[in-house]
């Protein structure tokens, strides 16, 4: 009796320790959203002298004035050029990543693990390897001042075939396949009514890590988009930094704040996906 108590108490303490390490943990998280979201009440004089607090201000109106007098810093075209961009992108990512992996998984081909291969070692590149050539290649297509450079290189993700295909692997059965051929679905019916519904979580969590990526882009945006009709977000955070001296700091947290609310509310929107998927891969039959 004595041992089974001891045991049932060390089962509730560890539980105590875990959760204080959840709550720490998720603390942790959300403490810089919160002092990015302060920041942008409070004036540059006080974010200089005291740049950690949890106390608003009353600066919001005269650094959403700061904002609007800037040459270059304009919400709503920075947000439609972002959100053109970063859907575009996300799109094309999980769509056509999904379309690879089932090719790879549902049929057999002869070359599928050579491809397969390949795809994996095209992983290990590092993406500043590519980034000179690409930068040229562009500038020789003319593709300057335009948001297809950004869209249309997002088909070919490694990582997310990778992701997809393990995913298939693990979840998907040939047979749901197999009986809407004999129903006379064609392939393309096939995939896009009855294989996609079915990866709704790893599209959700793979939608949610292309957006955020896109969405924050910061060099190569400013390397091919010169026109200030075609500046992003981040790129319009960025101008408002001058130097240590002139710099208004509760303008530059309140654009970040305007920035990153989009990546806030994408995420919200899928998250629920995410943990029917977990909770789907949890339950044994």
């Amino acid at each position: 009796m004595t041992e089974t108590k001891a045991k049932k108490t060390f089962r509730i303490g560890f539980k105590v320790v875990i959760y204080i390490v959840c709550i720490i943990l998720g603390i942790m998280s959300i403490l810089p959203f919160i002092i990015m979201f302060v920041n942008a009440t409070r004036s540059s004089v006080q974010i200089q002298q005291q740049a950690l607090s949890l106390v608003p201000s009353n600066f919001l109106a005269d650094n959403m004035r700061a904002l609007s007098r800037g040459r270059t810093f304009n919400a709503i075209v920075g947000f439609r050029n972002s959100m053109i961009i970063s859907s575009g992108a996300t799109i094309c990512a999980t769509y056509f990543s999904c379309l690879t992996a089932y090719a790879l998984t549902a049929y057999d081909w002869r070359f599928r693990k050579s491809v397969f291969t390949f795809i994996v070692a095209v992983m290990m590149i590092p993406g500043q390897l590519s980034a000179i050539g690409f930068v040229q290649f562009m500038y020789n297509i003319n593709m300057v001042n335009n948001f297809l450079p950004f869209i249309l290189p997002a088909i070919a993700a490694p990582p997310i075939v990778f992701f997809m295909r393990q995913y298939l692997l693990s979840t998907f059965s040939l047979d749901i396949v197999n009986a809407a051929r004999i129903d006379g679905s064609h392939e393309f019916r096939t995939f896009n009514f009855i294989v996609l519904p079915m990866m709704k979580p790893a599209i959700a969590m793979q939608a949610i890590f292309v957006f955020v990526g896109t969405w924050n882009q910061l060099l190569m945006p400013m390397i091919l988009l010169t026109d200030v009709r075609l500046y992003t977000m981040p790129i319009m955070v960025r101008q408002l930094s001058g130097n240590l001296y002139n710099t208004n700091f509760g303008s530059v947290y309140l654009g970040l704040s305007m920035s990153v609310l989009p990546l806030f509310i994408v995420y919200f929107s899928l998250s629920k996906y995410i943990i029917a998927g977990v909770q789907l891969g949890g339950v044994k039959e």
